[in-house]
Formats: structure tokens, sequence, C-alpha cells
């Protein structure tokens, strides 16, 4: 099975290096040096990590046969790829897979069903569900532990407590204002 485990990002300085939003929670096992990485487009690849470090806060990566900055620019957008075991499961008790989560039913605490998970969107904030309702609309739905309740693999579902407005129009507003 293929993950994407990151994203290319500019180059950086005139070796070659490239700046890479990660989308692993295994950063150190998927993008070591000596990891062969499919791409896409898969034309731009498979990539050999060379080298890979940390710079103010951003992983910094360099690829062999990338030796300047020409190269590393255009391997910009470029997603990585790893080959994973599809039985292998990540390391902490409360992680999941992107592959694990994808068409799990959501229902809301009470029951209710919302729709399923169509793909998760990676942000640098906060990862999101794009869940397809059943009427075809789509809502987005935080994977944060205040919403994300429970995670049942075994059941094919995922139960959340969203804030009112969330997935429905009925957002509660506070009307305690005096109106003058």
């Amino acid at each position: 099975m293929q993950l994407v485990v990151a994203r290319i990002g500019r180059a950086h300085g005139i070796r070659g290096e490239v700046t890479v939003e990660v989308r692993t929670d295994e950063p150190e096992l998927r993008l070591a040096p000596g990891a062969v990485l499919a791409t896409d487009p898969a034309s731009a690849g498979p990539l050999t990590i060379e080298t890979g470090r940390v710079h103010s806060g951003r992983l910094l990566l360099r690829f062999a046969g990338v030796t300047d900055r020409t190269g590393a620019e255009a391997l910009r957008n470029t997603l990585l790829i790893a080959e994973v075991d599809p039985d292998e499961l990540p390391e902490g008790e409360d992680e999941y897979y992107d592959h694990q989560l994808i068409d799990l039913d959501v229902v809301t605490k009470d029951g209710v069903d919302v729709g399923r998970i169509t793909e998760i969107s990676h942000l640098p904030s906060q990862d999101l569900f794009i869940v397809e309702r059943p009427d075809g609309t789509e809502v987005m739905i935080p994977f944060v532990e205040e919403i994300v309740t429970e995670i049942d693999l075994e059941e094919q579902r995922v139960v959340v407590d969203p804030p009112p407005g969330l997935i429905d129009d009925r957002a509660e507003i506070d009307s305690s204002g005096d109106e003058s």
C-alpha cells in the first residue's frame, strides 16, 4: 500500500536541498537517509533521500542526483509516497493512517448519520475529515479530541460531538445583549 508521507516545498539554498511538508507521524522512519520514495507525479521519481536535517523548525531533505537549486525547484509540490505493509499500524494507540479512516461512517454521539469520510486534509494547525453527507454535500470536521470522541475501526465508524453549527445550520446565537 502506498502512503503520502510528505510534499516537497521550495528550494533551500543552492545545493539541492528542499523544504518538505511532513504528512506522517513517523518522519524519522519514512524520511530517513537511504529511503527510496515514489512520487506524484511519477515522472519526478523515484527519489532516494541522501540527507535530512531540521533547520528553523522545518525539515530539509536532499535527494540523490539533485545537486543544485534548479533541480530542487523542479521538484516543488511533488508528493513523496512510501510503500507500507497494509497490515502495519502506527506505533501510538490513538494514531491512524489515512487509509484506516477513509470510508468510515461518521455519526453523532446521539446516533445521527453525518456521512462518510472521503478525505483527510492535513493542515498546519490540525487535520480535517472531509465528510460526504447523504445528500452529496460535504462538511469538514476538525480531527481533534474534543469533537472526534471515538474511532471504532472494527465497527467502521467515527463518533463525533460537534459544536452547534459545525455540521448543521442550527448554530446557537447568543441573544443576551440589549437591543437599543
